[in-house]
This record gives C-alpha cells, structure tokens and sequence, in this order.
C-alpha cells in the first residue's frame, strides 16, 4: 500500500499535498483499491468557496458511488479534466496523474486537523 510520508490525510480517504497557498487533493492508493476500476469522477464545484468536510465531488466505481469530502476550506480552483476522458488514472496513479482538484486554502491552519502518514497507516490497518 502507497502512503506517501509528505502528504496529509482525511479519514474519508483523501490525501492532501500543499504547494504554497494551494492544495492539491485526490483519493488514496487504499481508497481507490477498495472501490475497484473507477469509471467516472464528477466535480461540479470549482470556482466554489467551501468549508472542510463539505463535499465536492463523487467518484463512481463500478459497483458503488462515494462523495469526495474537502479536507480544507477554501475555493476550488481548478478540476483535472484528463479524468473526464481517463477516470482509471485515479486507479493507476492516484498521488500523481490522479489528483482531483486544486484549491486556494483560506486557513491552512486548518492542516492540524489532517493526519500523518502513520496516524493513516494506524487507521487503515496498514
């Protein structure tokens, strides 16, 4: 199982990565296993201003749907549309070419919240 020791993480399954004042968020390599071959990823929220733990998006698998929960809050600024022609990125990279939305942070403080890469390891039974 991939965790990568530099990012952040969300109980729901999302993993955070901050570049300045903008963070990158997408599904974890566990999430993505236990959905199976994902088909389809829909945002309908960028340029939107949300609070952490709000939902942004739902990725659909082929036997389920699972909303996306935002681990920050702030503004969605942009959506990875190669996902609308190739949703098994997430599958086949989900820390890299998987990535799901970028977001401008209105409080980055709010990274205290998220977890380490172990505290994720501990949750998943990693």
């Amino acid at each position: 199982m991939n965790i990568p020791s530099e990012l952040k993480y969300t109980k729901d399954h999302e993993w955070v990565k901050i570049e300045g004042d903008t963070a990158i968020i997408g599904i974890t390599d566990f999430a993505q296993s236990e959905l199976g071959d994902i088909v389809y990823v829909e945002v309908e929220t960028v340029d939107e201003t949300l609070d952490a733990e709000e939902i942004f998006g739902t990725v659909e698998a082929v036997k389920t749907v699972s909303d996306l929960f935002l681990p920050l809050s702030g503004e969605i600024t942009e959506f990875n549309e190669s996902l609308e022609d190739e949703p098994e990125k997430v599958n086949t990279d989900p820390y890299g070419d998987g990535w799901m939305i970028k977001m401008k942070c209105s409080d980055l403080s709010e990274l205290e919240n998220l977890m380490t890469a172990d505290a994720y390891k501990t949750l998943i039974g990693a």
